[in-house]
């Protein structure tokens, strides 16, 4: 239906073709838009597929690197690890192997063919203590008890009477000979406590260490 009014008035067909025309053109920047979005949409999809293929051949690549790093590390790691803290230590060398009682180093002296070294000391005695931290830190001291002694300390004495010569006092240091000979001529410095040693006689310690060291006449 068409209605037509005089000059200056308004068409209705004029205004239906123009709505009908705006439909049009909105229709048509809706489509437009949409393909955009479209093309956007999948330029995007396919980066994600792309991003994605490329992140599982990094992982796939990285892993395997990253457990052979691993490996090489834990490998490395055992390798160069200190032998654990043995309680029978009692802090006179942690990395030492001693024995547990007296019986036990004369066997393996005897064994070994190598110098029992007996240290007798009592936990609370400030004298042991004194002593038993600068025998521990000192690193030549440590070494040769590694390699040439079988080493014990005991906090309890021993049935042998040979093992205190002048007495049972702390600390005390006595050698024995893998003959079974207990070495009573390797003595300290003080006349009334023969077998002891202060932080400060260290150095005779270790002259005493390596004396003990040349076998007794018998066992040459």
């Amino acid at each position: 239906m068409k209605w037509n009014f005089a000059a200056g008035g308004i068409s209705a067909g004029a205004f239906i073709n123009k709505s009908g025309a705006d439909d049009d053109v909105a229709d048509v920047a809706v489509k437009t838009e949409s393909s955009e979005e479209t093309k956007l949409y999948r330029r995007e999809k396919k980066s994600f597929s792309k991003n994605s293929i490329i992140t599982a051949i990094m992982l796939r690549l990285f892993v395997p690197v990253f457990l052979l790093l691993v490996a090489a590390t834990s490998s490395q790691a055992t390798t160069i690890k200190k032998r654990p803290p043995q309680t029978l230590s009692r802090g006179w060398g942690d990395d030492l192997t001693w024995v547990q009682t007296y019986e036990e180093g004369l066997y393996k002296a005897k064994k070994s063919n190598k110098p029992l070294m007996i240290i007798h000391h009592l936990q609370d005695c400030k004298y042991c203590q004194a002593l038993k931290d600068v025998f521990a830190g000192n690193e030549e001291i440590q070494t040769m008890a590694d390699k040439d002694f079988i080493m014990l300390n005991l906090m309890h004495e021993t049935v042998d009477k040979n093992l205190a010569p002048d007495g049972k006092y702390v600390p005390r240091i006595m050698f024995v000979d893998p003959s079974l000979t207990v070495r009573a001529d390797i003595v300290g410095k003080y006349s009334n406590r023969l077998y002891t040693y202060e932080p400060q006689d260290i150095q005779l310690l270790i002259q005493n260490m390596k004396r003990s060291k040349r076998l007794m006449p018998s066992e040459l």
